[in-house]
């Protein structure tokens, strides 16, 4: 021990460096992965990075641990603090995966809840780097301090929750508790050969089950962006993933309270003009929605999320004028851009987001209703189809919504149709047709007896077809004020956009006096 207190305190955070630790920082790069240092350093601001808790050491209960000291568990494992991105204030923590598998300890999980609780006093982005396996086990097999849960962890996160982004990467294994903390997060990219996820890892999955399963087939990048939605995005290494939540976070604000950062307006990247040619004449084609989308909002403003999940709706950040929105539109090439259990849920989830961070929502419809079956029933549809209408029924940011083409049934008013909610604007392209359902198969079951009954029942059913086209256009959809008018494709940014500006007034209901709606999970 050094004689000079000031020199023996230098020596102390020197040892608990990269530097120091060359073997066990080689290991982790062998893998492909930055050490938890090296990624906060990428992702804050240069020189911005404020640690607290750097001379942790694990706090032993047992026995069994009691000769772990801090060059055994540097930090204990999570490195946590302060910094900046953009030169906005965000409170970060960063598991260590080469200290005892980047496991959360009892000093560790102290270091999270005091940043955690800034976060929530100060309305700080709480931005989690994952790369380990939770709750340290050695340390957890004791009542006494496991009595604690997870020392209020989950009711930090709720509190935080719609207050200001938060967000867990899943850099490394991250089953157990980094992906409950997931569960309650805003934004989760997933880091694809290195990253997983899942309630429990494959040791046990086969000890509780007797099931083997490899950490690729529980947890990978792949089957929880594709097939759970888990995670928003898989990103092909640890830069890109960082690279993305500085994305993420460039289109929200610090929190609730403050507006949301703009940006330099730009044009559209698709012309107005062209934007009559996408949608083909036959309403059983689909076409390319990313080119709608591309000629409304600012050109290379669009950030999509969860976008190989639930693919027949798209749900993506993008900019008007520079100024931050949300646009959820349904994708006729997949699915015929049909509502099913997945893309409720998606673009309910979505919805919440804009509203409780003041980004105002694009609702594109192009919808042939609710995905009916006996496999969608299974799945709950019925209930999981209201969760979009009501996120968006409750929403106080200002919502305009454009049918392009197919506003058929329930999922009419669930992208916001007409006067389904309270909506800024709600418009019509020339292509649209509306009514209570397709009318293919409206004809097939209300007239049945007559076109079965006819000299000519081919000739009738197309007869009866042609006959309610002409009720379910465009122009008759607006003859009763359902809807706010028939705008032509080159005019909807413009309009979009004004309806945005004038609704500036802070939107509040106080009736009826209630506490909160129930979603309907």
């Amino acid at each position: 021990m050094s004689d000079d207190p000031f020199e023996e305190v230098a020596d102390a955070k020197r040892s608990l460096s990269d530097e120091a630790r060359e073997e066990a920082a080689a290991r982790q790069r062998d893998l492909g992965k930055l050490t938890a240092r090296e990624r906060v350093d990428y992702l804050l601001d240069e020189g911005t990075f404020e640690e607290i808790g750097r001379l942790a050491s694990p706090m032993p209960t047992t026995p069994e641990t009691t000769d772990w000291v801090r060059e055994d568990a540097p930090a204990d494992g999570v490195v946590t603090g302060y910094g900046e991105i953009d030169g906005r204030s965000v409170a970060l923590i960063a598991t260590d995966f080469t200290v005892k598998g980047g496991s959360i300890g009892h000093a560790g999980g102290r270091k999270m809840s005091r940043v955690a609780e800034r976060a929530l006093d100060r309305g700080l982005p709480l931005l989690m780097l994952h790369d380990g396996g939770g709750h340290r086990i050695q340390e957890g097999l004791d009542a006494a301090p496991f009595a604690r849960g997870d020392n209020g962890f989950s009711k930090l996160q709720t509190a935080l929750s719609g207050w200001v982004p938060v967000v867990s990467a899943m850099m490394g294994p991250a089953f157990a508790a980094p992906t409950n903390f997931a569960a309650l997060s805003d934004f989760v990219p997933i880091v694809e050969g290195t990253g997983t996820m899942g309630v429990a890892g494959p040791s046990l999955v086969e000890a509780a089950l007797g099931v083997d399963g490899t950490k690729e087939e529980l947890g990978s990048a792949r089957f929880q962006t594709t097939e759970t939605g888990m995670a928003d995005l898989a990103c092909e290494d640890d830069e890109a993933c960082l690279d993305a939540i500085r994305t993420f976070l460039s289109y929200l604000p610090r929190n609730a309270r403050r507006e949301p950062p703009t940006a330099d307006p730009r044009p559209p990247a698709v012309d107005g003009e062209r934007l009559r040619e996408i949608i083909p004449s036959s309403p059983r084609k689909g076409y390319d929605i990313d080119a709608i989308v591309e000629g409304i909002v600012d050109r290379d403003s669009v950030f999509e999320l969860k976008p190989t999940y639930a693919r027949n709706i798209v749900t993506a950040f993008a900019r008007l004028e520079g100024e931050p929105i949300g646009v959820i539109a349904n994708n006729p090439r997949i699915k015929a851009g049909t509502i099913d259990t997945g893309a409720s849920e998606k673009a309910a989830h979505f919805a919440a987001i804009c509203d409780a961070y003041g980004l105002p929502v694009l609702t594109l419809a192009d919808v042939p209703g609710i995905l009916p079956g006996p496999d969608s029933e299974r799945e709950g549809i019925a209930r999981h189809s209201a969760k979009l209408p009501f996120e968006l029924a409750r929403a106080t940011v200002p919502i305009a919504n454009v049918v392009l083409r197919r506003g058929y049934g329930f999922g009419y008013v669930a992208m916001g149709g007409g006067r389904s909610i309270d909506s800024e604007l709600t418009v019509l392209w020339p292509t649209a047709e509306v009514a209570a359902m397709g009318i293919e198969g409206a004809v097939d079951i209300a007239y049945r007896r007559e076109i079965e009954s006819a000299d000519d029942p081919e000739a009738r059913r197309s007869e009866l077809i042609e006959k309610f086209k002409d009720r379910t256009d465009a122009v008759r959809a607006a003859s009763r004020v359902g809807t706010d008018g028939v705008v032509q494709p080159e005019d909807t940014r413009d309009r979009v956009l004004r309806a945005f500006a004038r609704a500036d007034e802070p939107h509040e209901d106080d009736w009826p006096p209630k506490k909160r709606p129930i979603n309907p999970i």
